[in-house]
């Protein structure tokens, strides 16, 4: 697995810093830590397994009777935690609210979007500056993002307002 510091050698896409900053210090580390997991509670893991499994190619590598890892090519994470039909999520409380996921291409791009209309109750397309967002849902209801081009690519010089509204 190569980590994000390694990517310029491992022929994986290096994360660029935004346009007119510069890392603090020297060597790589200098930028700080890299997202590596993202912990989601659902309703079903089993049922959001698949989801995610489709949508992003990630790949079950445990289960338990309550829970599900989700390893993508490049080694990130997703944990599934199976909380119960009745759990609530309720949108505008402390906490991470969305998780918004960078499609490898205009090809992917198009198949994710194949995905979530096959799959997602309600699909919102938004045209940023330079880039596509589209929103569905998961298993959960939970909103899924994907974007294309990613912030690696097109600078993201606006913060689209369904997020802060």
């Amino acid at each position: 697995m190569a980590y994000p510091h390694e990517a310029a050698s491992s022929g994986q896409r290096p994360a660029q810093l935004p346009p007119n900053s510069e890392p603090t210090g020297d060597g790589p580390e200098a930028r700080g830590p890299w997202l590596a997991s993202v912990v989601v509670f659902v309703h079903d893991h089993d049922a959001s397994a698949a989801f995610y499994q489709e949508l992003l190619k990630m790949e079950v590598t445990v289960r338990t009777a309550t829970a599900a890892l989700l390893v993508s090519h490049n080694g990130f994470q997703v944990y599934l935690r199976a909380v119960g039909s009745r759990a609530l999520h309720p949108s505008g409380h402390v906490g991470a609210q969305y998780v918004i996921w960078t499609a490898d291409g205009p090809d992917d791009f198009q198949r994710c979007e194949r995905v979530l209309r096959a799959r997602s109750d309600r699909i919102d397309i938004r045209e940023g500056e330079g880039f596509t967002l589209i929103e569905g849902r998961d298993p959960s209801g939970l909103p899924v993002l994907v974007a294309y081009p990613g912030p690696d690519e097109v600078a993201r010089l606006e913060i689209i307002s369904r997020y802060y509204v």
